[in-house]
């Protein structure tokens, strides 16, 4: 819960249409733990339109219609021990195995595909 604001902080600026490159999202998703009036203020005033589920509600807010893509991600990555357990302490080992099973992901994705 409070890894939002710095997390929306490191967001690299995105490429894409002509002109200076977007340095922040139009919205962000969360769930449950990320839903407070100070997270939401901020990011409103950042000009972040948040779409954080309540708490206190009933399921169903709809963003599971989009969370799903994540959670599939995840779990396609799970496959792979080594990124499931954390056993590297430095970052860009763990870093370079995530790329790594990222990239075996798309190849196997890709010779479906064909």
């Amino acid at each position: 819960m409070t890894q939002l604001l710095p997390l929306v902080d490191a967001i690299p600026p995105i490429a894409g249409k002509r002109g200076r490159p977007r340095r922040r999202p139009e919205r962000v998703q969360g769930d449950r733990a990320y839903d407070s009036a100070a997270h939401r203020a901020e990011l409103r005033r950042r000009g972040i339109e948040p779409v954080l589920a309540r708490r206190n509600a009933e399921h169903g807010s709809g963003l599971g219609n989009h969370r799903w893509v994540v959670e599939r991600s995840l779990s396609w990555l799970h496959q792979f021990r080594r990124l499931r357990i954390r056993w590297e302490r430095r970052a860009d080992t763990h870093q370079a195995f995530l790329t790594l099973g990222c990239i075996l992901i798309c190849c196997n994705f890709a010779v479906r595909l064909l």
